[in-house]
């Protein structure tokens, strides 16, 4: 349930508070990817320094890799990886069906489920709804996705159409072994929140369709599904906002794949409540750091003004993000040899206030995996502050599970 609460008369934008087992997290926010149980590079103080609310992790990635038995001897995903705050289990729908569609003989997709082989030996393994379910709630995580069939952005309409037909009846199933999941293990109280993933690709129509579907099964919340850039590498903003004002108000919002700060801070402003993407921790891992403009040329909103106004940065037509709004650098740059200012003199971690940029440059010259940590580092503090400014927009109030 939700409290009642007055949209942001600007925009569709909204503040939330999600009560979870392992704590409570505000939305907008962000969950880094940290697929196979962690994020490379970091540490779980390294997560706690930078104020880190929630993270995602991949039920297909634990499942074959360390597997479940190894996962439940020590009590869940929680105390194997050491993190005590709120995780959400992707169901590995999209890396499934990525695997297949890019290689047909390495499995087949049907009404049933989906065969594959393992990525892991070989081994010939098989997802359905039910197993998903299964393998989510044995992770023991705080929020849950339902199986999706995820198609690639090269689909027909036609194809879309039976993704979309299979996506719901998959959702059906989730729901009936959430209950029966629920009873077995006799949980009463701080149930896992349950997605229904929305797809039907750049047409509105089928994503209503599906929507409509998904909202009279019923679920805590719905998800964006399938690649949210259209065909010319373009967020898909129509779509995005007119299905965001279409899932009731008191259901989450999770705008999966999404994490460009300036389609974050777009999505946001749709009414979009949760994002998770791999861009922070896979730039920095190859030495592209984001910065905020402290000073922005005269006349042009800077970062904070433009998150607490709700002037939210757009795009340009060459599809770059506005310099107003932040910059990204790249440190295996030659420039950067002889650049002895700190990584980021606003930082609130000592040591990329401490180190310079040319020992990053040089860190990164030598293939050194500290160089790699303060990079990310430097990102994901990055994308918490960005988070933190777009939350002063909203009003916060309570979800209750």
């Amino acid at each position: 349930m939700i409290n009642k609460f007055k949209q942001n008369k600007k925009n569709n934008g909204r503040s939330l508070t999600i009560n979870t087992k392992h704590g409570k997290i505000t939305t907008p926010f962000f969950m880094p990817d940290a697929t196979r149980g962690f994020i490379k590079t970091l540490s779980g103080t390294d997560l706690n320094n930078i104020g880190l609310g929630a993270m995602v992790v991949n039920a297909y990635h634990l499942y074959l890799q360390p597997g479940l038995e190894i996962i439940k001897i020590i009590g869940g995903i929680h105390k194997f990886m050491g993190w005590p705050g709120p995780l959400l289990a992707d169901s590995g729908g999209f890396q499934i069906f990525s695997l297949i569609h890019s290689h047909p003989k390495m499995g087949k997709i049907t009404d049933e489920g989906a065969e594959f082989k393992s990525i892991w030996g070989g081994s010939l393994q098989k997802m359905t709804p039910e197993k998903s379910m299964q393998i989510q709630f044995d992770l023991g995580v705080d929020m849950m996705v339902c199986l999706d069939d995820c198609p690639p952005n090269n689909f027909s309409k036609k194809e879309l159409k039976i993704a979309v037909g299979r996506t719901i009846a998959w959702a059906k199933r989730c729901r009936v072994e959430y209950g029966k999941q629920i009873k077995a293990r006799g949980i009463t109280n701080n149930l896992p929140l349950l997605f229904g993933v929305i797809q039907g690709g750049p047409y509105l129509d089928l994503r209503k369709y599906c929507l409509n579907k998904l909202v009279k099964i019923g679920f805590d919340g719905y998800g964006f599904g399938g690649s949210p850039i259209d065909a010319k590498g373009n967020l898909q903003e129509a779509v995005l906002k007119s299905i965001a004002r279409l899932i009731p108000e008191n259901s989450l919002r999770f705008a999966l794949g999404i994490g460009t700060p300036a389609d974050i801070c777009q999505c946001a402003s749709f009414g979009w409540d949760m994002f998770d993407c791999v861009i922070p921790t896979r730039e920095g891992r190859h030495g592209r750091l984001f910065q905020k403009i402290s000073n922005p040329p005269a006349g042009r909103a800077g970062f904070q003004p433009a998150c607490r106004t709700g002037r939210f940065p757009t795009r340009l037509p060459d599809g770059q993000v506005s310099k107003s709004f932040y910059s990204t650098i790249n440190i295996n740059n030659s420039n950067f040899k002889n650049d002895f200012t700190p990584i980021n003199p606003n930082s609130n971690l000592p040591e990329l206030k401490s180190y310079s940029r040319a020992y990053l440059h040089h860190l990164f010259k030598l293939n050194e995996a500290l160089g790699r940590r303060l990079a990310v580092l430097n990102n994901l503090e990055f994308y918490m502050n960005l988070m933190e400014d777009i939350r002063h927009i909203y009003k916060t109030k309570i979800l209750k599970n």
